[in-house]
């Protein structure tokens, strides 16, 4: 069955479908990781969008079971890539992506131009866009993956408006309702879950830390838990909209809690310091990106998935980490109190694992 990607700027791409026969819109991304489609599509962070994956070949090795997973399902709204294998092949596959995507109602199309997709998204920004399943009204020739000349700017394609989910509170969508305690040692440390990502709750139970994971509006402070230290996860969206987690990690800096951000939580410890953040034009989404420790000539292959950046360095703070590429920054340390944050992601799952000492200099501050 053929479907359609419709582009906010009326570009139309036809598409192969391999996954459910759904209709559905989101903010159009693209991601250059060459492995770890399970986890990408697991991931909080992906929370509304419409996910590109740049690597020829996805599927080819199944979906694992749930245990390693980043969430309890799928987050992206819709999958779009080059080519699909239907044929796995690997030891942990317990079954098909199509199946998956199938199971979870998500669509999934197989369009073989996704390299001229994925320019278009560097050279113009992120952009709205829908995965459709009606007849379009200037059909293209059938086939796999072809495009078509996009009509005058500003006519609406297949009927509805472009829904924008950064206008949502994406945060509220994916944190749990419940506090999930795990783990066990001396020191305990609070998740804020604005999204977290499951390996970011394994690297610190590694460490032989008890972690309480509470909702992303919880106030620690009124409920009198008992803690040593506070991370701030991932999540998706704007991180001006997670209001409350803002407000509760204010107080945090007040009383001197050690804190870590992770992420969107890099932007959170921004904005609750007093600094500001902004929409970048086409986000970080990946395993190769590289940020340098500031000060030094070290560089880090890090994991990332974010379409905001910190804007202005709070007081007090500076920059601990900045990008190779475009020297966004990619995190930030206070000067002389423990609270740190960084833009990538030190969990590194799937991805490199250069990074993974943030947890243990994190953990040295609970002491």
């Amino acid at each position: 069955m053929l479907g359609r990607l419709i582009l906010e700027d009326n570009t139309e791409l036809i598409g192969t479908s391999f996954g459910a026969r759904r209709s559905v819109s989101g903010e159009v991304v693209f991601a250059t990781g060459m492995v770890g489609y399970p986890e990408s599509l697991t991931d909080p962070s992906y929370q509304g969008q419409i996910l590109v994956l740049t690597y020829p070949l996805v599927g080819n090795y199944g979906v694992p079971d749930k245990k390693v997973w980043e969430s309890a399902s799928i987050k992206v709204s819709g999958l779009i890539v080059s080519n699909y294998i239907d044929t796995p092949s690997h030891y942990s596959s317990r079954r098909t992506l199509a199946q998956w995507l199938a199971a979870e109602n998500i669509p999934a199309l197989e369009i073989k131009d996704s390299r001229a997709l994925t320019k278009k998204l560097r050279e113009k920004g992120v952009m709205l866009g829908k995965i459709s399943f009606s007849p379009s009204p200037n059909p293209s020739p059938p086939g796999r993956g072809k495009s078509r000349i996009p009509p005058p700017r500003g006519r609406r394609l297949g009927g509805g408006d472009f829904a924008d989910p950064n206008l949502r509170n994406l945060v509220a969508e994916v944190s749990t309702k419940r506090i999930v305690k795990s783990g066990s040692g001396r020191k305990t440390v609070v998740v804020f879950d604005c999204g977290v990502k499951q390996n970011i709750i394994r690297e610190l139970v590694k460490r032989k830390i008890r972690v309480t994971v509470v909702p992303w509006d919880y106030d620690i402070f009124a409920k009198r838990l008992k803690f040593d230290g506070i991370v701030i996860s991932n999540g998706p969206g704007d991180p001006k909209m997670a209001t409350r987690t803002i407000a509760i990690t204010k107080i945090a800096l007040e009383k001197k809690i050690p804190i870590l951000g992770i992420c969107l939580g890099n932007q959170i410890l921004t904005l609750a310091a007093g600094g500001d953040t902004y929409k970048l034009k086409f986000g970080h989404r990946g395993q190769n990106h590289g940020a340098i420790l500031v000060g030094t000539k070290r560089a880090y292959l890090t994991t990332q998935n974010h379409g905001f950046a910190v804007k202005k360095i709070p007081k007090g703070f500076r920059a601990w980490f900045v990008n190779v590429n475009d020297k966004t920054n990619e995190g930030i340390i206070h000067e002389h109190l423990p609270f740190m944050s960084v833009q990538f992601h030190p969990e590194s799952h799937p991805g490199p694992l250069d990074t993974g000492w943030i947890f243990d200099e994190f953990i040295k501050k609970l002491e």
